[in-house]
């Protein structure tokens, strides 16, 4: 690729972020679109629509920027949680990071490969027309002293990556166990949840359940409450929901039609008393639905367990309660309404099945995903273009239309195809068998990320056939020397994925375009202004595995082609700016994990820096530098040794609160005289919000009364 073709890129994303934010800065003050832009403080009440007409809502301002940069770590964490403080440190630990290689890169390694004359001498008075490959390592020709530089720079560059990982684990496990001693009692602190119940004959599985705590747990059992089966009341339910705001738009828009034929020749009804007759049918399917689950035959092998000690629920979590380990199989539970209903699968055994299944799918879907990747290698060419395309041979003379295909088209659409990988895998996270959002997020969130850097970096990087790639695995002795000859090729390409799939995305999240159009779509059918929205939660399982894939292009090229790194920064700047704004106006936290995404980004690094290094064995190897070759070879033994200290040191912090934490909070529970109220909730905390009570309004002309009573539901 050309410089040229880099600023054409770097133009059009540079436009496009420019007209993003004037859009956004004009559109977020218009009343209509405060559901799209500040739901949050909309819902919050601190917020409200204003009506007439204001010129100032027509003029863009940057005050919205003001306000997220002044945003703390303290407002951060007590209005969205520990799980957006860790996701805006992951922006800042990547900004240090990249400060710091961006200094030795651009200063230090930049003009060394501008040196170098392995390829051509660098023209400055044509500079557009010079290849990008001139600004990286490929410059240098081998046995050359000046890539001591390099090596020196991989040095640093691992030691301080790992310094910092060490600072962040640490920190972050200290505001774990901080955010844990700050907030009042949780059901979930106090409950595990017991799958896999077996049930001997004639007993139910609530009876088993009960008979084997108070005989192995006397002390500290509490109550349980046993899992139904309630796909089919959740169905009805759910139809209730629609018919009511049928109703509710009937009734509240006097120019809709209150009369219509049922059928193709069926009678005039009044279409109010139909579905009101209607939803009487649904309340008596409820009930008799409902007490058909309340039967134990369709109870499910499984229980939450409630304990009246934090220390008593976490024994049972940790001690294995039976001889066969495939029975009485116990986890943590969630919080109640981080609960995912819908999956609850009984047996080991179609647990241990789903996830064959979805390994199975994750493949197929990788090797699905390699056409668009080999596509979009076909346009990074004009030549193999040109051979598959003859009839565009005249229009790819064209210096604009070439520099936009080449630089600009091959980033572009593997952004969109990447724009459907996060729904399926969290598809497919939600049929493995967890029980919560969380965890079904956690499980999407590594899906995707494994899934881009190997269908992104390496299918991109050995951009050949599938049993190519998978040659590679088999023979890990040369995957050195294959990356060192493949990866600095593709760095052009990179950096221009980075403007364009960076800058663009993170851009188009601050303008909202899919919300923004649906909120267009829906607006002529809305019965009111002020009726009932929900806001939306960050989807980590989406925006931390782009960031965390940034970081391995960024640790990967910062010394084969440092020319990257300012794109990385601008990329960061932005990310750090416009994700504090969505954390203060748009998104709020749906579930706590308490900073459970963490562990997932060290691994990321981890990887990033070994693969790194293995990159810099094969560059120096190639280079004929066998002595900088032979020194790196400690580096990724020294970095996995870190790692493995970090998992004993931190890990164990991450998946259960120690004894002395957990006693100390039991202790001061003693002395407060709320909890007997607390324990009597947690009785019900866990019942199935389809198991709750509903109960229709009589009067379905009457809209100032709700038609669900239990709005919980």
């Amino acid at each position: 690729m050309l410089v040229s073709a880099l600023l054409t890129s770097v133009g059009i994303n540079s436009g496009l972020c420019v007209l993003f934010f004037i859009l956004y800065s004009i559109l977020r003050k218009q009343p209509s679109n405060y559901e799209v832009y500040i739901p949050r403080l909309l819902a919050d009440g601190n917020s409200k629509r204003r009506t007439g007409f204001n010129l100032e809502r027509l003029i863009p301002s940057p005050g919205w920027v003001k306000r997220a940069w002044k945003l703390s770590e303290d407002d951060l964490l007590s209005t969205s949680g520990l799980d957006a403080l860790v996701f805006m440190r992951v922006i800042t630990f990547s900004l240090r990071v990249f400060l710091f290689a961006g200094v030795i890169g651009i200063f230090v390694l930049l003009p060394v490969n501008c040196t170098g004359d392995q390829l051509n001498n660098i023209d400055f008075a044509d500079l557009t027309n010079n290849s990008l490959d001139l600004f990286t390592i490929s410059n240098l020709e081998s046995g050359s002293k000046r890539l001591w530089a390099h090596f020196s720079a991989v040095y640093l560059v691992t030691a301080f990556v790992c310094y910092l990982l060490y600072y962040e684990y640490k920190y972050i496990t200290a505001k774990r166990i901080a955010y844990f001693h700050s907030t009042k009692p949780q059901p979930h602190q106090f409950t595990i949840l017991v799958r896999s119940i077996p049930v001997s004959a004639g007993s139910s599985v609530s009876e088993s359940v009960e008979r084997f705590f108070l005989e192995y747990h006397p002390f500290t059992y509490l109550s349980h409450m046993v899992v139904h089966r309630t796909s089919k009341l959740q169905s009805l339910i759910k139809d209730a929901k629609k018919l009511y705001k049928r109703l509710t738009h009937l009734q509240s828009d006097p120019n809709q039609q209150k009369y219509r034929h049922i059928g193709l020749f069926g009678h005039k009804v009044d279409l109010v008393d139909h579905y009101g007759k209607k939803l009487e049918d649904i309340e008596e399917n409820l009930r008799l639905e409902r007490s058909e689950v309340s039967l134990a035959a369709e109870e499910v092998g499984a229980a939450f367990v409630s304990f009246k000690t934090r220390y008593g629920a976490a024994v049972a979590f940790h001690m294995q309660q039976s001889t066969n380990p495939t029975q009485w199989v116990t986890e943590q539970a969630p919080e109640p309404h981080d609960v995912y209903w819908p999956f609850f699968s009984s047996s080991f055994m179609k647990r241990w099945l789903s996830k064959i299944v979805v390994i199975v799918a994750c493949i197929f879907l990788t090797i699905l995903f390699l056409i668009p990747v080999l596509v979009v290698q076909g346009l990074t060419n004009l030549n193999q273009l040109e051979i598959w395309f003859p009839f565009l041979k005249s229009i790819l003379t064209i210096t604009f239309i070439s520099q936009v295909i080449t630089g600009y088209l091959p980033s572009l659409i593997l952004q969109l195809f990447l724009k459907i990988v996060p729904p399926i895998m969290e598809f497919l996270s939600t049929i493995q068998g967890y029980i919560c959002h969380s965890d079904i997020e956690k499980s999407a969130c590594n899906k995707v990320l494994w899934f881009t850097i190997w269908n992104i970096f390496f299918a991109t990087v050995f951009s050949g056939s599938v049993l190519y790639q998978v040659s590679i695995i088999l023979e890990p002795k040369n995957i050195p020397a294959r990356l060192a000859v493949a990866v600095p090729a593709q760095a052009s390409f990179f950096i221009a994925y980075v403007v364009t799939s960076g800058w663009t995305s993170t851009s188009s999240e601050l303008f909202r375009i899919i919300p923004f159009i649906c909120s267009l779509i829906r607006r002529p059918f809305s019965c009111c202004s002020d009726e009932e929205f929900e806001v939306p939660a960050i989807p980590y399982h989406r925006d931390l595995p782009r960031i965390l894939f940034f970081g391995l292009l960024g640790i990967t090229y910062f010394f084969l082609a440092p020319l990257i790194l300012p794109f990385l920064l601008v990329y960061l700047c932005l990310a750090y700016v416009i994700y504090r704004n969505q954390f203060l106006n748009v998104y709020a936290p749906k579930y706590e994990t308490a900073g459970k995404f963490w562990p997932i980004v060290h691994n990321s690094m981890i990887f990033s820096l070994v693969l790194m290094q293995a990159i810099a064995v094969g560059i120096f190897t190639l280079k004929k530098l066998s002595l900088a070759s032979t020194l790196v070879f400690p580096l990724p033994v020294l970095t996995l040794l870190f790692n493995e200290y970090c998992r004993k040191r931190f890990l164990p912090n991450f998946i259960a609160y120690p004894a002395e934490v957990l006693i100390k909070r039991d202790r001061e529970d003693g002395n407060d005289p709320t909890m007997e109220e607390f324990y009597d909730n947690l009785v019900t905390a866990y019942q199935d919000p389809a198991m709750l009570p509903i109960q229709f309004s009589p009067n379905v002309d009457s809209l100032n009364r709700p038609l669900i009573l239990a709005a919980e539901v």
